[in-house]
């Protein structure tokens, strides 16, 4: 009779112990998606876009560190001129690393939200303090 309770209590732990080591795999690979693989997918899908949307007249840096001006664009190429002597290079679309003119663009756009908040924000603190 000692024996069944003894094996009985062996077994209630052993199984303890093996949803504790599940709750605890489940949680580091929970963990290891969101710190590494979504932010990754999402890095990869806004340079796609980046990418994609990029037309004639942008200012972009290549991956190599070539800055030039865009003159065409093509499916998966397109033909950047660099410098003062027009020297034109044709480039895969995947060594565009960035894209200068969208990056003004977003910095004036989000420069104009923020005033646009703060004087939005001293206009009710002036309607509140006027009651």
């Amino acid at each position: 009779m000692l024996n069944f309770l003894e094996t009985a209590a062996d077994n209630t732990s052993a199984a303890a112990g093996g949803i504790s080591s599940i709750f605890i795999l489940v949680l580091m690979v929970g963990i290891f998606y969101f710190m590494l693989i979504r932010p990754e997918n999402k890095r990869k899908k806004e340079a796609e876009q980046m990418r994609s949307a990029m037309k004639v007249g942008d200012e972009i840096v290549t991956i190599g560190g070539v800055i030039g001006t865009v003159v065409s664009v093509k499916e998966d190429k397109f033909v950047i001129e660099t410098g003062a002597d027009q020297v034109r290079i044709e480039l895969a679309k995947w060594a565009l690393s960035s894209n200068e003119t969208a990056n003004e663009a977003a910095r004036e756009e989000a420069k104009k939200a923020q005033e646009a908040k703060a004087k939005a924000k001293a206009a009710k603190k002036a309607a509140k303090s006027g009651k």
